[in-house]
């Protein structure tokens, strides 16, 4: 069965082809701020952190599924991340100067990692999909010096990822503990989306399509 990524994310990507996936690749093309006011000023409130992450998976996979669903059978993967650290919530920093200012905040603490999941099925052109949301609580080295923030930084990893920081790459020595769905904290919970694709009447298995 064909998988289809609503994503540009390489992480998303990486553990797709961990587990035997080779997807299609689509951007999602959702104004995600404009979406999630949009939302809030719907409700009058604020969206928590799951309801956040879900609702965006939500939106990207079903711009995906809708603009393929003339000529394409198969399942459309969403997802959203965010990073919970002392009730405050955060996405990615983006500028050098935010990512800093993260990393000091951080570092001898635990916060929570949010991620949204949708999945789609495509099927005689009608969707049906599953949501649900995982969590990852991630703890920080407290010995992680300003040096190591600068160098890390500089490299440019951790600008455009939630919370600023990865557990599969450069950021993984600075972290000390991941409780949860260690996939969960590179980008999406493969033990959840497995949970979901089989809730739409999918086996796992069909869709390894890659050569190992």
């Amino acid at each position: 069965m064909d998988v289809c990524l609503a994503s540009t994310s390489p992480a998303r990507l990486m553990l797709m082809r961990q587990v035997g996936i080779e997807p299609r690749l689509a951007s999602p093309g959702v104004d995600e701020e404009a979406a999630v006011e949009q939302r809030e000023a719907e409700l009058g409130r604020p969206l928590t952190p799951d309801e956040h992450v879900s609702f965006l998976a939500r939106e990207k996979a079903k711009a995906v599924a809708v603009a393929l669903a003339d000529d394409f059978e198969g399942i459309v993967i969403g997802g959203d991340s965010m990073f919970e650290l002392d009730g405050v919530v955060y996405g990615k920093p983006h500028t050098p100067e935010n990512a800093i200012a993260r990393w000091r905040e951080m570092r001898g603490k635990t916060g929570t990692l949010h991620s949204g999941h949708c999945v789609i099925r495509v099927q005689d052109g009608s969707l049906t999909r599953a949501v649900h949301t995982a969590s990852a609580t991630v703890s920080f080295a407290a010995d992680v010096t300003d040096d190591e923030i600068a160098a890390y930084v500089a490299t440019g990893e951790p600008l455009n990822v939630a919370g600023a920081f990865t557990v599969d790459s450069l950021g993984a020595p600075f972290i000390e503990r991941v409780e949860g769905d260690p996939s969960t904290v590179v980008g999406m919970s493969l033990s959840t989306i497995r949970r979901m694709v089989r809730e739409l009447g999918v086996e796992w298995t069909s869709l390894w399509n890659r050569a190992s």
